[in-house]
């Protein structure tokens, strides 16, 4: 049976769809906005075709599609460097501080915040976002957009970084509002959080120039600022188990903007990326049971440049087999090799 689903790189034809998906979470990598949204496909559709000459500069954004329902119900993204000298990635190191006086026998422990920049900075997956309809289905909708970015990096590993980083959004007010934002960024910008959070994307420069250098201790906050450092908030509980589960650590940084929590992971240590391989494929017997499933992919030499798909699949073996209709879909001769990662 051919499959329901597919994922491939994003194309114009996604617009109305991409919009949509936007409105369910407006941010700075799929923003809910027609005039964003237009440069962010050309510049993935260039990123994969290989017109942006700089492999650094490149940003790949993917769509999960309903080919039964003719929709795009899911988006995410791999950017091949976040911190390069043109525009470096910027965070705030948080460290632990203690201050003890043995005359009034008190004893404290300060979390401390200090800015930090990066202009040779990791690989950054992100921009996860799935339509809310298609967030149970028993298709693992989510898992495969998830999981194909690492699918991809391995398929093209000399594009990307030593290191991946993940960026999880901390709790925020129903309308959006950061209290972290509220208590330091604002007082030193005279912006919202969104203005800032958008203008972020194309200049950096602002915050060099107007967020404060040294220590920040953390101390001086209002609680419910304090309470959101390092924290991930509800909307990424599920993202922040699935990282910890393939590698990924909180290593101490978070976003300067809301306070969210930094994860990395070596790339090459990150399990799916290990558990990617390019493989021999073969058609299996009409009436064989295929005992798992596993993302299989290939890349063209035109659009849609990416294609993978997620298919009952026999992997215990060196040669993977499949259903005659996955390697139909995917434009595949039996003996034909393509990129898999199992996904049992």
């Amino acid at each position: 049976m051919p499959p329901r689903y597919e994922i491939r790189a994003v194309s114009v034809d996604d617009t109305e769809d991409l919009l949509e998906l936007a409105s369910f979470l407006d941010s700075v990598n799929l923003p809910n906005d027609r005039a964003e949204i237009a440069p962010i496909i050309e510049h993935s559709e260039r990123s994969f075709s290989g017109e942006v000459k700089d492999p650094n500069k490149r940003e790949y954004r993917f769509v999960v599609h309903d080919l039964e329902q003719e929709r795009t119900v899911g988006t995410s993204l791999v950017v091949a460097q976040l911190g390069r000298r043109d525009a470096p990635y910027i965070y705030f190191q948080v460290r632990t501080e203690e201050r003890y006086s043995q005359s009034l026998d008190k004893h404290f422990v300060h979390r401390v915040l200090s800015i930090g920049y990066s202009y040779d900075g990791p690989t950054e997956i992100g921009g996860l976002v799935m339509h809310p309809e298609c967030r149970r289905v028993t298709e693992k909708l989510g898992l495969q957009i998830s999981y194909v970015r690492f699918l991809f990096i391995a398929m093209h590993r000399e594009r990307f970084q030593n290191q991946l980083l993940a960026e999880l959004l901390p709790p925020l007010e129903p309308d959006g509002t950061s209290h972290l934002w509220e208590a330091v960024g604002r007082r030193f910008t005279d912006m919202t959080y969104r203005e800032a959070d958008r203008l972020s994307k194309r200049n950096k420069e602002f915050i060099r120039g107007l967020f404060p250098e040294g220590d920040l201790y953390a101390s001086l906050l209002a609680d419910d600022a304090r309470d959101v450092i390092g924290k991930t908030g509800p909307q990424t509980k599920g993202v922040e188990k699935m990282l910890r589960r393939i590698g990924f650590r909180y290593v101490d940084r978070v976003d300067p903007f809301d306070g969210g929590p930094h994860f990395m992971a070596p790339t090459d240590e990150v399990t799916l990326v290990e558990r990617s391989a390019l493989r021999p494929l073969e058609a299996a017997p009409e009436e064989a049971v295929l005992p798992g499933r596993a993302l299989v992919a290939r890349s063209y030499a035109a659009a849609p440049w990416f294609r993978a798909v997620a298919v009952p699949a026999d992997t215990r073996e060196p040669i993977v087999r499949l259903e005659r209709s996955t390697l139909d879909h995917l434009g595949l001769a039996a003996g034909a090799s393509a990129w898999v990662l199992p996904l049992d």
